[in-house]
């Protein structure tokens, strides 16, 4: 699976591509992930992507033109797939589990992440992407939203994971379901023991255990 992410800020994601599961998919080329810096098809010698908005207000606005010529750049580097333009926007689509796996279905994905007040409107009219958001807050800019998404994505790749049965069970594959606890060594922490009913070996009472513990969560009446 391929990502492109369109950044003006490119050297947050070095950090991040280089641990855990990611690091692992990029090396074993399960997923690739391309940096593309918006700021080099920006015109003039000061590189300008923003403007003070028209109509007056706070802040500066990301200009039309160079977004449009990095998007058409970047998606005709693969003749035969665009792939999919994905807006990173408090305004947009709340991503849940849901739509990650719709996304996960795509073979590539261009992630276009804002800054400042936002994006000129002709960019959404023109170019028309899917907006995404994750949440109902703000953001300084759309690389951590990027992250967040391309984070919940590349799990469902097939590879990615050393257990595929760790997607099985997990919060959120059922609406409004939430995992039941887990607990692991020691048998005893300051006190607090571990479920008898998990160290008897009774596949059948753990998984009713189970069962019922995720619905006590899904519920609220547990912590």
């Amino acid at each position: 699976m391929r990502f492109d992410v369109l950044t003006l800020f490119p050297d947050l994601f070095q950090g991040y591509l280089s641990q855990s599961l990611l690091k692992l998919a990029i090396q074993t080329e399960k997923v690739s992930i391309n940096l593309w810096n918006i700021r080099d098809w920006a015109k003039g010698k000061h590189s300008k992507v923003d403007d003070r908005p028209f109509g007056g207000g706070p802040g500066m606005v990301m200009m039309p033109e160079p977004i449009f010529d990095c998007v058409e750049e970047v998606r005709s580097k693969v003749v035969d797939d665009p792939g999919l333009l994905v807006m990173l926007t408090p305004a947009g689509e709340k991503l849940n589990q849901k739509l990650v796996e719709e996304l996960s279905g795509h073979s590539r994905i261009l992630l276009l992440c804002g800054r400042y007040e936002g994006f000129d409107e002709r960019i959404r009219i023109g170019l028309k992407p899917r907006e995404i958001s994750i949440g109902d807050f703000i953001c300084n800019g759309g690389e951590v939203p990027a992250m967040v998404l391309i984070d919940s994505v590349i799990r469902l790749v097939p590879g990615v994971l050393g257990d595929p049965e760790s997607l099985t069970e997990e919060t959120h594959n059922d609406p409004g379901v939430v995992e039941y606890p887990q607990y692991t060594r020691p048998r005893v922490f300051r006190g607090a023991e571990v479920p008898e009913v998990l160290l008897g070996g009774n596949h059948a009472a753990i998984a009713s255990w189970r069962a019922e513990q995720s619905k006590l969560r899904s519920q609220g009446l547990i912590q």
